[in-house]
């Protein structure tokens, strides 16, 4: 028998209450409670508890035995770097992203590389004949690691949960995407499609398909205005990994980060460059970063960083100048600004600088976001450079931590990074004392300096 209740749900967290709240008790925001009418079923929903408590026996964790899982490739070596090496059999994941990004693309392209195995694609947004549109722009532009002529990827156009349902019954793929879970509804909800209660309850259902038939499901969600994925935190917690496709419209590359994921490393990127044709993956990002450094300027400097175990160089340009309104201006893209003007304050006091009446402006070249700590060092050297206006050398790169006190902290990692500075072409590389004791320079070819305090560092730049 089919009974209607009227919720109320937070649309940051996801948090139910059966009456309007003006604060959500979960997450503090205000305002945030819409309000949806739910009608499901509750003799199906009693008889699928009953079914499953039957199906499931507990045991001793000593009479579990399991197999080594096999990945499966997707033939994209930035993708499955994100991944930890392919997708993972009965898994659920998650990819995020601004409108336009190229979820789509990257999903498609994907979905066309797997050329031995039955992929099902479905489409809410885009018809069948769209989807070909860019499928023959994609293969035309030979962005595919193979030929794609007799690829098993299959397509449809379908938003009710119940017809998916029986095309994957018929069909049996072995791979399935759906683009997106806000556009799919299921009957057992009597919401509108997006809602929560219809997100949260697609979600679940594709959550147990995966489980109980050992095939992959990867679903494209929308993001709000503040850049979170759409739907209730709770979607972010049934699905095994929670994938963000970001980047700058101003550029041509984009960026694929893992949030979450319980097969692997979260600390992995991958990189792909955006083309009218569809998206390239970018084995060397570090020279398209600093594809532009020929003349010497002041402000720039290059910081060599670490995205899992991948070594990468950013460069970090900064603008120092007189406030010419009064109130100094603190502004960082892709770098964290309480960071900035913790960095600020340590220049200020160990090394003499009054930086707190002018203007300070931070970027990292090529729209990148940087969160290690390693890039410190850069920072403040690169800050220094704009304000005494010396340019610092182009060969010259920078890993270090930034102590409270001014010391040059260690950091974790240092032999990739200078390897690949000496790879890359780099004369020297700065880097705190403590790590250059147990760092051979002759064996990778390029000059180690090391440094102990930021006062260390300035007078050997620009003495």
């Amino acid at each position: 028998m089919a009974k209607a209740k009227t919720y109320y749900y937070c649309r940051e967290c996801g948090y139910q209450s059966s009456s309007w709240l003006g604060r959500c008790p979960q997450c503090g925001k205000w305002n945030t409670f819409d309000e949806e009418v739910v009608q499901t079923d509750t003799r199906s929903t009693a008889g699928l508890r009953k079914q499953g408590g039957m199906q499931s026996q507990p045991r001793l964790i000593q009479q579990v035995t399991y197999s080594e899982t096999r990945r499966i490739p997707t033939r994209c070596a930035e993708f499955d770097r994100v991944l930890g090496g392919g997708v993972v059999p009965g898994s659920l994941l998650l990819l995020g992203g601004e409108p336009g990004i190229g979820k789509s693309t990257l999903l498609l392209q994907t979905a066309l590389s797997l050329r031995d195995r039955k992929v099902l694609y479905v489409s809410g947004e885009e018809s069948e004949e769209q989807i070909k549109m860019r499928a023959d722009r994609i293969q035309s532009a030979g962005l595919l690691a193979e030929s794609s002529a007799d690829t098993g990827c299959y397509v449809v156009s379908e938003t009710s949960l119940e017809r998916i349902f029986t095309h994957l019954d018929t069909l049996q793929p072995e791979l399935v995407i759906v683009d997106s879970i806000q556009t799919v509804t299921t009957e057992a909800i009597e919401s509108g499609a997006g809602s929560i209660s219809q997100i949260r309850e697609c979600t679940t259902r594709f959550q147990h398909y995966a489980k109980e038939s050992g095939v992959p499901v990867l679903l494209v969600g929308h993001i709000t205005k503040d850049g979170t994925l759409a739907g209730p935190k709770v979607m972010e917690h049934i699905v095994d990994a929670v994938l963000q496709f970001e980047g700058d419209r101003n550029y041509g590359f984009r960026i694929l980060r893992v949030l979450k994921n319980r097969f692997g490393s979260t600390a992995e990127i991958g990189i792909f460059e955006m083309r009218g044709s569809g998206l390239a993956e970018v084995a060397n990002p570090s020279e398209l970063l600093l594809a532009h450094r020929d003349e010497e300027l002041s402000g720039a400097a290059v910081a060599a960083t670490l995205e899992g175990v991948r070594p990468m160089f950013i460069e970090v340009q900064s603008l120092v100048s007189s406030a010419v309104y009064g109130t100094p201006q603190r502004n960082a893209n892709g770098f964290d600004l309480r960071r900035m003007g913790m960095l600020l304050a340590v220049l200020e006091k160990r090394c003499g600088f009054k930086l707190g009446a002018k203007d300070v402006f931070l970027n990292m070249a090529g729209g990148m976001r940087v969160s290690d700590p390693a890039i410190d060092l850069a920072v403040a050297c690169s800050i220094l450079s704009s304000n005494v206006d010396i340019p610092i050398p182009p060969r010259y790169c920078f890993a270090a931590e930034l102590g409270l006190s001014g010391e040059v902290r260690p950091v974790s990692r240092l032999e990739p990074r200078v390897a690949e500075a000496a790879r890359m072409g780099f004369e020297k590389v700065f880097v705190s004392k403590y790590d250059a004791k147990n760092l051979d320079s002759r064996r990778y070819g390029i000059e180690v300096v090391s440094v102990s305090v930021i006062e260390e560092a300035f007078r050997k730049l620009f003495a």
